[in-house]
């Protein structure tokens, strides 16, 4: 049996990590061909996305960022009763990166990305330290290594001496059920749909947005997530925080789409964007070039003026990344990235 250890989830709290591993559970209850438990905390009893599942009581309940660095502290301390609820486990593995609690059985993690170590300023020192004492005790501890993308492997060998052998590349899906091509008039606004993290490079956004402005001052840029501040500047709308569905109509609506990230292990708005027929220019740092191949025109994410022109390149020629944006899209499933994940989990069987 393959254990799902999910008990550092958090639902609403982990951004593109919880996404995926919200949808590679979904697909392995779809299409997996092994048996499967999910551990879960208290907090997301609903987190099994179809797989059969049990909640780990012991483990503290916890939502904010101090209530859940004391639950991972008492877990890690105190195991024992967790370990046990796993012992049946042939392979436990750890979508979350963070293993607890350990196991004697093989174990798998996956490392999302090592942006502390890139970029570290855009964390506090608190930070920083937890991750350098979580992630890379559980990474170099497992069996296997899974990452989304080969930026990531290659971050992960260089920052954190893993041995290759150890590390699958896996990319992540999209769900081509819910991301398609919309029916109606495309309208005229910009998309960045990106929680107001530091890395999400928002500023140099609206730098770059008041240029956009003085050629196509009938353009509006939508911002979505949390995070953001209360004003919006002029010619901006924050709708914050929306569903699935309605993230789905604004791509579908969008007269394109804009990607300005400093920093991703793996990307999927671009590529979300693109199967719903959304022109999409993005940043070409870390992942994002492998990601999304010729299909997205690329730009300098440190330079407002080249920001600006990609937005209205694409703009002005949607018709091209289009075609592109759909052929680029279809090559990332959920199926294909579950029956990697259950050849990683065969090799340690």
């Amino acid at each position: 049996m393959i254990g799902l250890a999910l008990l550092t989830l958090v639902p609403g709290e982990l951004g593109g990590s919880e996404t995926a591993a919200r949808s590679l559970l979904q697909q392995l209850a779809a299409t997996g061909t092994l048996p499967y438990r999910v551990y879960l905390p208290p907090v997301a009893p609903d987190g099994s996305e179809g797989l059969p599942s049990e909640i780990v009581g012991e483990y503290r309940e916890a939502r904010t960022i101090p209530e859940r660095l004391l639950a991972m502290g008492l877990a890690a301390a105190r195991p024992g009763s967790l370990r046990r609820r796993l012992q049946e486990a042939d392979v436990v593995h750890y979508p979350l990166t963070i293993r607890i609690p350990p196991t004697k059985a093989p174990s798998v993690v996956t490392l999302h990305d090592t942006q502390h170590l890139d970029l570290p300023a855009l964390f506090s020192r608190g930070e920083r330290l937890f991750r350098v004492f979580a992630y890379h005790r559980s990474a170099r501890s497992a069996s296997r290594v899974i990452v989304p993308s080969a930026f990531v492997r290659d971050r992960a060998i260089a920052s954190l001496g893993l041995d290759p052998s150890r590390i699958r590349v896996i990319h992540h899906g999209i769900d081509h059920t819910r991301f398609v091509p919309g029916t109606v008039e495309r309208e005229p606004f910009v998309l960045y749909p990106a929680r107001r993290w530091p890395h999400k490079n928002h500023d140099r956004l609206l730098e770059a947005w008041t240029i956009v402005r003085r050629t196509r001052p009938d353009l509006r840029l939508v911002f979505t997530g949390g995070g953001h501040p209360p004003e919006s500047p002029d010619g901006v709308d924050v709708r914050g925080h929306i569903s699935g569905d309605e993230l789905v109509s604004l791509y579908q609506r969008a007269t394109a789409v804009v990607f300005p990230s400093l920093y991703e292990g793996f990307g999927q708005p671009p590529l979300e964007a693109m199967a719903c027929g959304a022109p999409v220019a993005s940043s070409n740092a870390a992942s994002l070039p492998e990601v999304c191949g010729d299909a997205a025109l690329l730009f300098d994410p440190n330079d407002p003026q080249a920001i600006a022109q990609a937005i209205l390149d694409v703009v002005a020629a949607p018709d091209a990344w289009r075609t592109r944006g759909f052929a680029r899209a279809a090559a990332f499933t959920w199926a294909s990235s579950a029956q990697a994940h259950e050849a990683v989990y065969r090799e340690l069987l």
